[in-house]
């Protein structure tokens, strides 16, 4: 993947607090010094009713009042979202606080309110009256830019509540939870390392030594792999005349000194080769969707999780989490996964990357929910629906085989976990969703 360190760096800005405020603070300081320079050279027409006239006194107080309102509604918006932040963590899983840091909208609002404080405080400490000992200087143009930031930051503020009560929402919440895997699939599938050549081929040029020879590269520090910057390996590859094998992928935890690529030929493994490889990966604290599709499932398989504990007991809003996984199931289930195995355009073999399986997120999205779920006759028919409606969106056997096996497990967990009469319940979507793998049924071919 291109620029991976570069949309790293980027995906850090954004999720922080402090960068598009910071940025707004830079922007408003340099319209005050422009604003003042305007007045100071004369260049700036004062005719129009709406510029400020008053004096030195009155720009004071206006300025003065604007400058500590902001700061003061600043502390409350970030109390406000302090707060938001605390019930995400505490109703929908901690993994979550991510989404909020990421929230524009909330880092555009603080950013307003700092832009405006300091706006007022620049143009404030140049007036001047008669009375001050110096010539008088009263930046009228100046002084009305500060009014005219005040007014947007009053209509920022009416925004910031209708938002602030909008986003702690739990369908808001799964919907960009939603959003963030869609934008994976598409960004990740298929994902290329080099170029993908048939199995057949591909299998035949792995030495049958390999795991004799080969040599590992260790990893130098522990954490999440957060991403791996493919190409970069590719040209390591090639330069060196190496074929290497990825030991773990991304969304995996790594302890220091552990495997991470295994070498061949492994006498080419040295110090300078080891921090070339280790580059190539970037390591975080936490998880990142930047290339693990499977974070965002598990996100809203956690939010489901903790709908369906006893403290909640909300079988709804585990529902609509079942209804999101659906659809990006039915989207991946359309996706080609790529092969492991790395071709250069030379069509030799350079790496070897086991990257995640249909079966694995299937696996992740829906064995939580059935166990949590088993004796819930709503969410397990919402799990049967959801098989249904992916079934209809391929017709690849072995994906047909783990959607099979899933219905099959689901029916016998609620016969354990029901009664009589909710086992009956729960035939009819174990049925539909039977007959939607076995019809092998795709959107515009149906049979």
């Amino acid at each position: 993947m291109r620029n991976v360190k570069v949309s790293k760096l980027w995906d850090q800005l954004h999720s922080s607090y402090w960068f598009i405020p910071a940025v707004m603070a830079v922007v408003a300081t340099a319209l005050a010094f422009t604003m003042l320079n305007l007045d100071r050279t004369g260049k700036a027409g004062i005719d129009y009713w709406w510029i400020y006239t008053g004096g030195a006194d009155g720009a004071r107080s206006l300025l003065g009042a604007v400058a500590g309102s902001m700061i003061s509604v600043s502390a409350t918006a970030f109390s406000i979202t302090i707060v938001a932040l605390q019930l995400a963590a505490s109703n929908f899983g901690p993994r979550l606080l991510r989404n909020f840091m990421q929230d524009t909208g909330n880092q555009v609002v603080l950013g307003t309110f700092i832009s405006t404080f300091i706006y007022c405080l620049l143009v404030l400490r140049t007036i001047r009256g008669e009375g001050d000992g110096y010539n008088q200087f009263v930046p009228q143009l100046s002084i009305t830019g500060g009014t005219i930031l005040a007014i947007i930051s009053m209509a920022v503020l009416i925004y910031f509540i209708h938002h602030a009560s909008t986003i702690i929402q739990v369908s808001h919440i799964i919907e960009n939870v939603s959003d963030d895997l869609d934008k994976g699939i598409d960004r990740l599938f298929p994902e290329k390392i080099g170029r993908s050549i048939p199995e057949k081929q591909e299998v035949a040029e792995i030495p049958d030594n390999f795991d004799f020879v080969a040599s590992p590269v260790r990893v130098t520090d522990s954490g999440y792999i957060q991403a791996i910057d493919n190409e970069e390996l590719m040209k390591i590859a090639r330069k060196h005349n190496l074929l290497l094998r990825v030991e773990s992928r991304p969304g995996k935890f790594v302890v220091k000194d552990s495997d991470l690529v295994m070498v061949f030929p492994g006498e080419l493994v040295n110090q300078k080769l080891t921090k070339q490889i280790n580059d190539a990966f970037i390591l975080g604290k936490e998880r990142s969707e930047q290339q693990d599709i499977e974070f965002p499932i598990n996100q809203l398989v956690e939010i489901a999780l903790r709908a369906l504990s006893p403290g909640i007991n909300d079988p709804f809003t585990a529902i609509r989490c079942i209804e999101r996984l659906s659809a990006g199931l039915s989207r991946l289930a359309q996706r080609y996964f790529p092969s492991p195995y790395r071709y250069d355009k030379d069509n030799k073999l350079r790496a070897i990357a086991f990257g995640i399986t249909f079966e694995e997120l299937v696996n992740s999205a829906f064995n939580p929910i059935r166990q949590y779920a088993r004796s819930d006759t709503s969410v397990i028919t919402s799990l049967l629906q959801a098989i249904a409606t992916i079934a209809t969106y391929t017709s690849n056997s072995k994906y047909q085989a783990v959607l099979r096996h899933h219905a099959d497990i689901i029916w016998q967990d609620s016969r354990e976990g029901l009664s009589q009469q909710d086992c009956k319940d729960i035939q009819k979507p174990y049925d539909s969703a039977i007959e939607s793998l076995e019809n092998h049924t795709l959107p515009g071919r149906r049979k």
